[in-house]
């Protein structure tokens, strides 16, 4: 068995990893949705800028992909630090990433937008809801899961 990653490498990947899907998802969601990629870069970066995003150009989706970054590696040395106070989290990777996944979802949108300068209310859409719960579920939370697991590993004897 091969040695287990360290803190650092766990988050780093962890985080990327999980905010690179999801912003694959995000992106291509709102794309199908007739929204541009820089346009939802901007709907992001909204949440610090406000309505000022909007006429940000491509500074602000550039901003609003760093903070999305930012959140990633957030959430995911949130859920590290859990995992290592309460070793179960860690040990079903798919009941734990369909927990994370839900409340990170939740927490983002009944929390942390109403509480952003985010300028619009925040709507419920049960499709765009539903697709948005399994894209945290499957492609944020369980990349976050997988490398917490990495870094849980213990060396070989």
């Amino acid at each position: 068995m091969r040695q287990p990653w360290s803190t650092t490498r766990a988050i780093l990947t962890g985080g990327a990893l999980g905010g690179l899907l999801d912003i694959i998802f995000a992106i291509s969601f709102a794309g199908y949705n007739g929204l541009p990629p820089e346009r939802l870069l901007q709907v992001v970066a909204s949440g610090a800028l406000g309505q000022a995003a909007f006429t940000g150009g491509g500074a602000a989706a550039a901003f609003g992909l760093a903070c999305h970054f930012a959140l990633s590696l957030v959430w995911m040395a949130l859920f590290f630090f859990a995992a290592r106070r309460v070793p179960a989290l860690a040990r079903k990777p798919l009941p734990a990433a369909v927990g994370y996944g839900v409340l990170v979802f939740l927490v983002m949108r009944l929390v942390v937008l109403p509480l952003s300068a985010f300028p619009r209310p925040v709507t419920f859409n049960a499709f765009s809801w539903g697709m948005d719960t399994l894209s945290h579920i499957f492609l944020f939370a369980l990349p976050i899961v997988w490398a917490t697991r990495k870094a849980a590993r213990a060396p070989a004897a």
